[in-house]
């Protein structure tokens, strides 16, 4: 039959199921075979043939033949899992069903009536059809979930057959042990199977369905209330299911063992069509869903047991009961954390290539499921963020993470992919050894819109902060806190700035300094805080080679002088705030000396108008983001019981907030109106005080810098009216070799504020996470047009 006789077959069976007014009887099979047994149409196809509202009217007006398409392409998707699909025809009713139930879920998933529909048991419906008792039979999820599992490792139709001839009996798909069926080569599997383009396009199919079981998390609006796990998730990852290690490895191998450059050959995949890369970003999607876990509400499912023979750790206790992200956390072996590492590294730089050798290798966009799966690895595994920091290979992250942030900084439309970055950033600084690695020289030339500069890794990631904070749109304000937070934990090793990245500290300072931009919102100050930090940390731990942060802060002196002598009395702030309506821009770009930009490189773009976000909870403040932990002289760390450094919580005002998403403070009570940075005081909320300038003014920790300028300053001056000089590498030369042994105050201890797991930022994830699945999933649109909850879909 040609597929355009299957089309209007399978077409004519819809309009038929959209027009009966009468149940029809499950037994019907002439009636419910229509829709999968001739037919043989693409999820594209069944996604035009059968409209939302038809979906949608079926549901409201004749529910039980609904209830009954549902369990009879159910009950054919157990049927296969069970013969294990050994003819076409069998293969062909289990695409048809599984395409059909993706198109169908989501229409029960939006009205709260259906949602415990696949959770109740189907009389008459358990494992044969039969009258067997029905204590036995299962919710439909889960019939539906272990079919889905079984078929994923059955041979000649998701994976290879390892029978040696055809005249052998089948293998019986209930004997075999799904563990010698991986994938692909990777995590705790050596062999790499001979790849198979039919296989990946069903492995495809039936992982954009387990998707879509999933995603039921996307039609409840978002609650801090973490035990709400998502069941179907729960369930599949349980041990209910027994492919769950095999199809965890597979997916984890399948994402890090891809290379988009087609088989190592550049230019190579323009000569072949690539059906893994559509695999690659299924099982992406699928691995973070299935590692949706609030780490803050259980023990952490972190472990450092005694490596063992295996590739997991053999653990006690046990861990999270989600085995995925029990086996997540257990993976210990070097090569299979390199082979994570350099697998996520290769996918992440994938953009970058493109700048310098455009169209070498297929452009893949799955970065941000890529982000969130690293942020996941790190965040269950210690042993694996110690394996990224324990050599420069962590620098192959931090290059692509900053590119994206540069080149996302001014689209609205990318503020989610801002905020992982940052994240992933604020994780990785906790740890001594990421400051370090940082000294590493930058060589590597990825055209970047931002100032030529010969440097280090830290000259990259603060020039590239700058020009965020400076550049970047009105909603990255609540990321501020964080980015500085991420300079500050990284200070106290950075051997030696160049003269680029220490102005643009310089120039940051200055912008935050402005009477106005203080006294404009209940918490800028903290902004000031954190540079003064960060000018200490260098100063009493790394001056010697950091003669051009010397020069700077010498050449720039009267910032600090402005801060010490700020006035506190009501006239001046009120004077203060005026100046505001002559330089409405939060930061002035002008004197920030920007230079040429790197060649090669394309300004940073807003979004086309009219492009789709989904939108965002709140972020919590960095108060709750991070704890503080002091490093002792042998550098190890301990918390430290929260006392506050910085001035109390100014009376519980709400913090300027822009699209709901805080910049400090709670999180839970998003002001919309308050768009502006310093909207809090014209909104009439807060209004700066003497006191309250004279609590933080008094705690700003100036003393060191302040002594530095009275050694340093009248010495550079002598030396510049002696050999009257203007130029600045004579004195440059003569702050290398100068010394300030005995001369500073006693070095404080150094502060590093790690980021600590919260139900906050577990929230955030999740919603950031299914609104990267919504708008990426276009081709079918799975979840477009329908009512989610988790997030709004806005257009910029």
């Amino acid at each position: 039959m040609g597929s355009a006789d299957s089309k209007l077959n399978f077409r004519k069976a819809v309009i038929q199921l959209t027009t009966k007014t009468q149940p029809v009887e499950a037994t019907d099979d002439a009636f419910w075979d229509q829709f999968w047994a001739d037919t043989a149409t693409s999820v594209q196809d069944v996604f035009a043939l059968v409209p939302a509202a038809e979906i949608r009217a079926v549901r409201e007006e004749s529910p039980s033949n609904l209830a009954t398409l549902c369990y009879k392409a159910v009950e054919k998707l157990v049927q296969g899992a069970e013969s294990g699909c050994h003819t076409e025809k069998e293969r062909q009713i289990v695409l048809n069903c599984c395409r059909l139930l993706t198109r169908i879920l989501p229409y029960i998933f939006e009205d709260p009536d259906w949602r415990g529909f696949f959770w109740s048991t189907v009389p008459g419906a358990g494992r044969g059809g039969g009258d067997e008792d029905d204590e036995n039979a299962r919710p439909l999820a889960e019939s539906l979930l272990l079919a889905v599992a079984d078929l994923l490792f059955c041979p000649d139709f998701t994976v290879q057959s390892h029978r040696r001839s055809t005249v052998d009996t089948a293998e019986d798909i209930h004997s075999i042990d799904s563990c010698e069926y991986i994938w692909e080569a990777g995590v705790g599997f050596a062999h790499s199977p001979q790849p198979n383009y039919i296989h990946d396009l069903n492995r495809t199919e039936l992982l954009k369905l387990l998707l879509t079981c999933f995603s039921e998390a996307m039609y409840l609006p978002p609650s801090s209330d973490s035990s709400n796990a998502n069941p179907w998730v729960q369930f599949f990852c349980s041990t209910e299911n027994r492919h769950a290690l095999p199809l965890f490895t597979s997916l984890l191998n399948v994402v890090c063992a891809y290379d988009p450059v087609g088989y190592g050959i550049p230019y190579n995949h323009l000569l072949f069509s690539d059906y893994r890369e559509p695999l690659v970003e299924e099982a992406a999607q699928v691995l973070i869903v299935t590692l949706d876990y609030d780490s803050s509400t259980s023990s952490s499912p972190t472990v450092d047991g005694t490596t063992t023979g295996t590739a997991m750790d053999d653990v006690d206790p046990p861990g999270p009961d989600n085995l995925f992200v029990n086996y997540l956390s257990r993976i210990h072996r070097e090569e299979d954390f390199q082979f994570i590492l350099k697998g996520v590294a290769r996918l992440l730089s994938n953009p970058l290539v493109q700048t310098y050798l455009p169209n070498s290798a297929k452009k893949i966009q799955f970065h941000q499921e890529l982000l969130v799966l690293f942020w996941k690895l790190c965040d269950f595994n210690k042993k694996f963020l110690f394996f990224v920091l324990k050599s420069s290979d962590v620098l192959d992250i931090l290059v692509p993470i900053l590119y994206f942030l540069n080149d996302a900084r001014a689209d609205q439309s990318r503020v989610g992919l801002m905020h992982i970055g940052v994240f992933i950033l604020l994780l990785l600084s906790g740890e001594r050894n990421f400051g370090v690695r940082l000294n590493k020289p930058y060589s590597v030339r990825v055209p970047m819109d931002i100032p030529v500069f010969t440097g280090t890794h830290a000259d990259l990631l603060i020039i590239v902060f700058h020009k965020i904070i400076t550049s970047g749109h009105q909603r990255l304000q609540p990321l501020f806190d964080c980015l500085l937070t991420i300079v500050v934990n990284v200070s106290p090793y950075l051997k030696s700035l160049s003269m680029v990245a220490a102005n643009k500290l310089l120039h940051l300072l200055e912008a935050f300094s402005t009477t106005w931009f203080l006294f404009s919102a209940v918490q800028n100050h903290h902004l000031v805080f954190f540079l003064l930090e960060v000018f200490n940390n260098i100063i009493q731990y790394q001056f010697d080679g950091n003669s051009n942060l010397v020069y700077a802060v010498i050449r720039k002196r009267n910032v600090f002088h402005q801060l010490a002598n700020l006035p506190t009395d009501s006239q001046s702030i009120q004077k203060g705030l005026q100046r505001r309506k002559k330089t409405p821009e939060p930061i002035s770009r002008t004197n920030s000396q920007d230079g040429v930009s790197m060649e090669g490189s394309r300004p940073a773009a807003p979004a086309e108008p009219g492009t789709l976000k989904t939108s965002l909870v709140a972020t919590p403040g960095i108060d709750k983001l991070t704890e503080k932990s002091q490093v002792s002289e042998d550098g190890t760390m301990r918390s430290l019981e929260p006392e506050s450094s910085q001035p109390p919580p100014e009376g519980n005002l709400p913090a300027a907030v822009s699209d709901g998403e805080p910049w400090s403070g709670e999180a839970s009570h998003p002001r919309r109106d308050q768009r502006r940075l310093s909207s809090a005081s014209s909104s009439g909320q807060w209004t700066p005080t003497p006191d309250w300038v004279m609590s933080w003014k008094s705690k700003l920790p100036l003393q060191t810098i302040m002594r530095l300028l009275q050694v340093l300053v009248p010495q550079v001056e002598k030396i510049c009216i002696d050999k009257g000089l203007t130029d600045e590498s004579e004195i440059l030369k003569f702050l290398q070799h100068g010394t300030l042994v005995g001369l500073l105050p006693v070095p404080h201890p150094i502060l590093i504020r790690k980021y600590q797991a919260n139900s906050g930022t577990a929230m955030w994830f999740r919603t950031y996470m299914w609104g990267v699945i919504y708008l990426r999933n276009v081709d079918p649109p799975i979840w477009y047009d329908t009512d989610v909850k988790l997030f709004e879909i806005q257009r910029v």
